[in-house]
């Protein structure tokens, strides 16, 4: 059973945080957490100001290995538990995160550093997944009838049935929608979760898990542990009946060789150089609006943002001027309301990313159009929006992931050279096409190598999509999550397949000779007819 720390781990709460975001709250929220009483503690620090923020027990080992006999424990009654009735939970979760979304609002900027507007879609994407898997999981799950060997005297049913206790990690840039959105399909598809946010951003998880039990949902059947990967991420992988994780290549790269040595499945979303191409049919107010969307949201620390530009000669001129007037207009700041249009950086390890990427930029001879420093008047980890031209193939951010708020742009001659300098990158997630023309930006959008391509928009059509899969390919990562793919990975299809009367072999009497035969002109009739 989960420790109650309240009475030893009651959160830091500074002057500066909003009042919603009380002690009680803080301590309720930490006593989620999975770990023992004697648990250590990690404190977390509020990027906005590098003050406190949290204080939360750290799992152990055992801790995590205790989660998965709890959660063995109570799955198979979850899986038991009727469709529509793990449907009510979901929506009934859906209406509260609706009604109390000041919280988590103040949570996510208080944790992340983000800005209201940034955090509120967090809410709106969390809000149509459940609607969308609350509504459509019945669907998904229910048995199929598949053609059978032979017409009408086989009858065979595909099921789907849940993979048992599924791990998540979840990473601190979208605490609400990576904390919950990987979650949600798995436990509607009769799994228990165990999951691992990231520590600097856990409160929100945790929130989240906290709201889904006010909603109905049983104990046990998804719980969270807090702690390093490099202390619990052993114990996770050996339990898990699947691996859902975001986050960086290189950890997904050993997930993925884990995964294979245990013979279980794993879902990996990793990272990515996204491409934005600007044709020179484009509407180059509308393309400038979106570009600031494509770069900035979230401080550029967004896993489809855009990161490089690719804009025709006729309107490069054109576009980067507007461009750069546009990001020179937007306000950086920290507020709790929706008075700033960029936030900060959340941690020191991302600041020093984007400061190094920047200045190995410039020092070999990149032209800073906008931003190109930190702001530590703001705040310790406020970093302006930057544009850069002029960037070369030895610079780093060429073809690193920067993850911070930092673009290139470069001019093309024509469409053929766009699209080969998009695809010339090991990633493959997310792309971005701005044509007057939207027949000839989808044609251009479907010969990218990502998973998602938009075409006037910078990432939220594709990802808001929810019916359809949304994913990487190459090194930005393996499977899918979102539509029907999102939830039928976390399950076992089988086949049931029952043969009426006569079968594959010979019946009591004929000869294997004779039943050859018959079965050679049965296959030739069938193609005649059009049968499958």
């Amino acid at each position: 059973m989960t420790i109650d720390h309240a009475a030893r781990s009651t959160p830091a709460r500074t002057s500066g945080l909003p009042a919603s975001l009380t002690s009680a709250l803080l301590a309720r929220l930490a006593a989620r957490v999975e770990a023992g009483p004697d648990a250590t503690y990690a404190t977390t620090t509020a990027p906005y100001t590098g003050d406190p923020l949290a204080t939360l027990p750290v799992s152990t080992p055992a801790d995590v290995e205790a989660a998965f006999a709890r959660a063995r424990g109570v799955q198979p009654a979850w899986a038991a538990t009727p469709v529509h009735e793990r449907k009510a939970i979901l929506l009934r979760f859906h209406d509260l995160l609706l009604e109390r979304q000041h919280e988590v609002l103040d949570l996510m900027q208080a944790e992340n550093g983000k800005t209201r507007r940034d955090a509120f879609l967090e809410v709106t994407d969390i809000a149509i997944a459940s609607r969308y898997y609350a509504r459509s999981a019945a669907k998904l799950l229910a048995p199929k009838r598949r053609r059978g060997a032979i017409p009408i005297l086989t009858h065979t049913t595909e099921l789907r049935h849940p993979k048992g206790v599924v791990a998540v990690v979840s990473p601190w840039n979208y605490p609400l929608s990576m904390g919950a959105g990987d979650a949600i399909p798995a436990l509607m598809a009769g799994n228990a979760v165990v999951q691992k946010p990231d520590t600097q951003t856990a409160l929100t998880a945790l929130w989240a898990l906290d709201l889904m039990r006010e909603a109905g949902l049983p104990p046990g059947v998804w719980q969270m542990v807090v702690g390093r990967g490099s202390s619990i991420g052993t114990p996770l992988m050996d339990n898990a009946d699947y691996m859902m994780f975001t986050g960086s290549t290189a950890s997904g790269r050993q997930i993925a060789r884990d995964a294979g040595e245990r013979l279980i499945g794993a879902s990996l979303e990793l990272g990515g150089k996204n491409p934005m191409i600007v044709l020179d049919d484009a509407d180059i107010d509308r393309a400038t609006e979106g570009a600031v969307s494509a770069c900035f949201s979230s401080t550029g620390q967004l896993c489809v943002s855009i990161e490089r530009m690719y804009v025709a000669e006729a309107v490069h001129d054109e576009f980067v001027a507007a461009f750069v007037d546009r990001t020179e207009r937007l306000k950086i700041g920290a507020a709790y309301d929706y008075s700033t249009d960029v936030g900060c950086l959340t941690n020191r390890s991302q600041l020093d990313t984007v400061t190094a990427h920047v200045e190995d930029a410039i020092a070999k001879g990149a032209t800073v159009r906008a931003g190109g420093r930190a702001r530590p008047d703001l705040g310790p980890l406020f970093y302006e929006p930057t544009i850069l031209t002029g960037v070369t193939p030895d610079m780093t951010l060429y073809d690193h992931e920067t993850f911070g708020p930092v673009v290139s742009i470069y001019p093309y001659r024509d469409i053929d050279e766009a699209i080969a300098l998009a695809n010339a990158t090991a990633y493959g997630l997310n792309a971005s096409v701005w044509s007057g023309d939207g027949a000839k930006g989808r044609a251009v959008a479907a010969r990218i190598h990502t998973g998602t391509a938009n075409v006037n928009d910078a990432y939220a059509a594709a990802w808001g999509s929810v019916d359809a899969p949304m994913g990487g390919m190459g090194d930005s990562g393996l499977g899918r999550r979102h539509g029907a793919d999102g939830l039928l990975k976390y399950t076992e299809p089988q086949t049931v397949a029952h043969q009426r009367l006569l079968g594959f072999t010979a019946p009591a009497g004929v000869s294997e000779r004779v039943w050859a035969a018959t079965l050679t002109v049965v296959l030739k009739v069938l193609k005649r007819v059009g049968a499958h």
